[in-house]
């Protein structure tokens, strides 16, 4: 279902008001952990579904698939191999790296596997594994990268660096993050993006995934005591960030 524009600013002018004012009076936001309905696919099948078409659509049109694939081209920049194992963790139907594989082709092989909590998320994806992020069922080095796009921000601090030890654990050479920057402007324009939305899941996730982000510096901060050779952390369109944590350069 859609909200015309008119309906979307009577709906929620209020709260688009106030995060308005705090883009104007305050730089600072503190991060609140919120309820995201897709977590648990708290929704009828259709407005999951629908959902997941929303998130698409953000990473289609609005950086995701931009800066996941800018974080891959800088990884693959570390090493002359023309075939590379990534695992995308918390990957839904598997979009965006599809996507990052056919950006980068024919210069890398980008070899995919794909995993997620819930096996309705993966839409037969082929190399597909149900799992749980903090428990990853792979052997010590078995991919190249390990990526994730729009998932650190469900992780409070403690679970994150949990899923990052994982990651590390898994990977060869980098773990890839791909998320949210959390600031008042961003959260204006969740909420302008409304009209947009095709699900109520979305209209209630998207504020809640900027509430809960973190920021590029809190990121850095939260992954420094893994004592890792470096870390680079980047900033992309739309308030998005990358993040690479290189297991070795």
């Amino acid at each position: 279902m859609f909200f015309t524009g008119a309906e979307a600013a009577i709906l929620h002018r209020r709260d688009f008001e106030i995060a308005s004012k705090l883009y104007h009076h305050s730089h600072f936001m503190k991060r609140r952990p919120s309820l995201e309905l897709l977590d648990t696919d708290a929704g009828t099948p259709p407005e999951v579904a629908a959902s997941l078409r929303d998130l698409q659509m953000f990473n289609q049109f609005f950086g995701g698939v931009r800066t996941s694939a800018e974080l891959v081209r800088r990884a693959v920049g570390a090493t002359s191999a023309r075939t590379l194992s990534l695992l995308e963790v918390a990957a839904g139907a598997g979009y965006v790296p599809a996507q990052v594989r056919q950006r980068l082709a024919p210069g890398l092989d980008l070899k995919i596997a794909v995993l997620d909590r819930a096996r309705t998320h993966l839409n037969g994806h082929r190399r597909a594994v149900v799992a749980d992020a903090l428990a990853l069922p792979f052997a010590d080095n078995s991919f190249d990268l390990v990526s994730c796009n729009l998932f650190v921000h469900h992780l409070g601090p403690q679970d994150l660096q949990a899923f990052a030890r994982e990651a590390l654990r898994v990977c060869r050479a980098a773990f890839l993050i791909n998320d949210l920057i959390r600031d008042p402007l961003h959260l204006a324009l969740a909420y302008s993006g409304f009209p947009l939305y095709r699900s109520r899941i979305t209209r209630n996730d998207a504020p809640a995934s900027v509430r809960q982000a973190y920021t590029p510096a809190e990121l850095r901060a939260l992954l420094e005591p893994l004592n890792l050779p470096r870390i680079d952390v980047s900033r992309h369109y739309l308030y998005r960030m990358g993040v690479i944590a290189w297991k070795q350069t």
